[in-house]
């Protein structure tokens, strides 16, 4: 389970004290995710997540992000909420950890991706993408192309024990990137981390997303590339373009795609791929001994980078200029 930091019934007690939410019956770690410990809280009220901030996440951040959910919620974009205690305040601290609790998002996530998955993926990113248009604040995404060398270089020495010839392949993939990044594409508010376990569903239709510890100021565009690599290949690691054609299509009859936002995604799609072997390496290599998670096979986005490079147009994806004019 992703729980790194072990909480005590007195210290749980106290912290739950500070809200108006009941007393506490249960309080159960989750398994999925990485980068927080977080929990099923259950009280006398009804469910909520409790969620502690671990290292990797800037505590700085944090105000972006809640205040973010917040302003997403009462746009009616499905997501948790954060519950402000009777101080009015949504952070506080919990065993020496950021800590907040959050709204209970009813549905669960896809275990098999299917067609309709994606249509609907694709019409709830384009909502959030609209309804954060007018936040005000803005966070830079410290894991895009100007971040993916600095946190190779803390693994490169680790990669070719990962895979053989890991470094090198990564290595010549960065220069590429680096002289191929798009600086000029539409930009707002993007989740950044739309895996399939960051949406639930009920039925067939999609009740909410979770999880925006990695949302950010950046292109929409690239939001689109990381749910391509997450969404779009089988588990035999082939290309479904009827998923990809779903996704997009759904995302553009709410928010048009430019032509030089399809134009731009397959560097983009490379580069989603990057982004995830470069966080799933540097897991590999630094997850503490003992902690309660499962790592990531970097080797998953190597093949789905292989496939990117040779694509050289978004009718590769099942979308071209033609779709959207």
């Amino acid at each position: 389970m992703a729980v790194y930091t072990d909480v005590s019934d007195e210290d749980l007690e106290a912290f739950v004290a500070e809200y108006d939410i009941g007393a506490v019956e249960s309080c159960k770690g989750i398994a999925e995710g990485v980068e927080n410990s977080n929990y099923l809280l259950q009280t006398d009220t009804g469910p909520y997540i409790l969620t502690l901030y671990e290292k990797r996440v800037n505590p700085d951040d944090l105000p972006f992000f809640l205040n973010l959910l917040d302003h997403l919620a009462a746009r009616g974009v499905k997501c948790p909420t954060p519950i402000h205690g009777r101080d009015g305040r949504a952070l506080r601290e919990l065993c020496g950890r950021p800590a907040a609790i959050t709204s209970f998002l009813r549905g669960m996530w896809p275990k098999r991706i299917l067609p309709h998955h994606t249509a609907e993926l694709g019409k709830a990113m384009a909502e959030l993408h609209a309804a954060g248009a007018d936040f005000p604040m803005s966070r830079r995404n410290d894991l895009s192309v100007d971040g993916w060398r600095p946190l190779f270089d803390r693994c490169a020495d680790a990669a070719d024990s990962v895979r053989p010839g890991l470094r090198e392949t990564v290595a010549r993939e960065l220069d590429v990137l680096e002289a191929r990044w798009p600086r000029d594409l539409p930009t707002g508010v993007i989740h950044a981390d739309l895996f399939p376990d960051n949406v639930f569903f009920l039925g067939e239709k999609c009740s909410g997303l979770i999880d925006f510890y990695f949302a950010c100021t950046d292109a929409f565009a690239y939001d689109i590339a990381i749910c391509l690599n997450a969404w779009c290949f089988e588990p035999d690691g082939q290309f479904n373009i009827t998923k990809a054609r779903n996704l997009l299509l759904a995302y553009s009859r709410l928010k048009p795609v430019s032509k030089a936002e399809l134009e731009a995604l397959p560097i983009l799609c490379r580069g989603a791929a990057m982004r995830f072997l470069l966080t799933r390496l540097y897991d590999w290599v630094n997850t503490p001994e003992g902690a309660m998670v499962k790592r990531k096979d970097p080797g998953e986005y190597l093949h789905k980078l292989v496939f990117h490079q040779q694509v050289d147009s978004a009718a590769a994806y099942g979308l071209d200029p033609a779709d959207v004019a």
